[in-house]
């Protein structure tokens, strides 16, 4: 018998908001969107249930038992849209878990932290040591996904994105699945002293996470991925860069081992690996700013920018 060189595409999900059936959990196939909660399968009713479980079957083989011809189907391009109550579109694929980031895993991270900084060692110290940076990011009420709007601090003036491979990660701390993440941050809060790091980093619409997650067991190499980033005004063009995910000092099993001492998250947890483009140190995020975060086998997490009032 010839075996298939045929390779197989990744298995994506997503979360939507339909305006007469609610939330509901979907998968991305070719173009289309298949309403796998209308299954009636339990773990099909959140990400949570999901996520759960996960801990006892592969998600994979758990959507074997889906028959995706009874579902309700709808295109990807039309869920693909700015949120509107009155209209299917994506939510964040986020729904009970907590957002964890880690911080200084790139080297052009802690070069950019250390410019910013009053106290520069902490920095260095931080990306050579044993123990990685890491810290709460967000609840999921505060995180917004695709095409919805990322703030800027009111008594911030100088705020950027942070494009980041995110980490879906079951109750039991294995890695299923990938995802885009922008860690928006006050680099000027944050540089005044590091203990203001959580008033930098956590605040309502501080937190993109989309557009879908690319299951861990769909062949993709989460070690060699290209995130790209591009921030625009109007039609010009403000800043791009790029970088690989191979650049990354730690491995992304040891900063999920140590997200995983002496806690535990009983619906899972979304882990934010850190960034390895910073924009030149005259690139603020503005009002109206398109920010395009793109990872490769993921898709682009497309978010625009909003100066908010207090």
């Amino acid at each position: 018998m010839e075996r298939s060189n045929q390779v197989q595409a990744p298995v994506k999900l997503c979360r939507f908001f339909h305006p007469h059936q609610g939330v509901r959990v979907g998968q991305v196939v070719a173009g289309q969107v298949y309403d796998l909660t209308a299954s009636g399968l339990a773990p099909c009713q959140s990400l949570a249930a999901l996520l759960q479980a996960s801990t006892e079957m592969p998600i994979a083989t758990l959507l074997q038992e889906v028959d995706k011809t009874k579902l309700p189907v709808y295109p990807y391009s039309e869920l693909d849209r700015t949120p509107d109550r009155r209209a299917p579109h994506l939510l964040p694929p986020v729904d009970r878990q907590e957002i964890w980031a880690a911080g200084v895993t790139y080297h052009q991270s802690r070069e950019a932290r250390m410019r910013e900084a009053r106290n520069q060692s902490v920095y260095s110290q931080v990306y050579e040591a044993a123990r990685p940076e890491l810290f709460f990011k967000s609840t999921p009420e505060k995180v917004v996904g695709p095409n919805d709007w990322i703030g800027i601090r009111g008594d911030s003036h100088w705020s950027v994105p942070e494009p980041e491979l995110a980490l879906t990660v079951n109750p039991t701390m294995q890695i299923v699945g990938y995802t885009i993440g922008n860690d928006v941050s006050s680099r000027d809060i944050e540089g005044e002293n590091p203990l203001y790091l959580p008033q930098a980093k956590i605040y309502r619409h501080a937190c993109a996470v989309g557009p879908v997650i690319v299951l861990a067991d769909s062949g993709i190499n989460a070690h060699d991925l290209t995130i790209r980033l591009t921030i625009r005004k109007g039609n010009r063009l403000r800043f791009r860069g790029e970088v690989s995910t191979g650049q990354m000092r730690r491995s992304l099993e040891e900063l999920v081992g140590y997200l995983a001492r002496y806690n535990d998250f009983p619906h899972g947890v979304i882990l934010l690996t850190g960034t390895g483009i910073v924009p030149d140190d005259d690139v603020a995020l503005e009002e109206g700013d398109q920010v395009e975060i793109e990872i490769e086998g993921i898709g682009i997490l497309r978010n625009w920018v909003k100066r908010m009032e207090q």
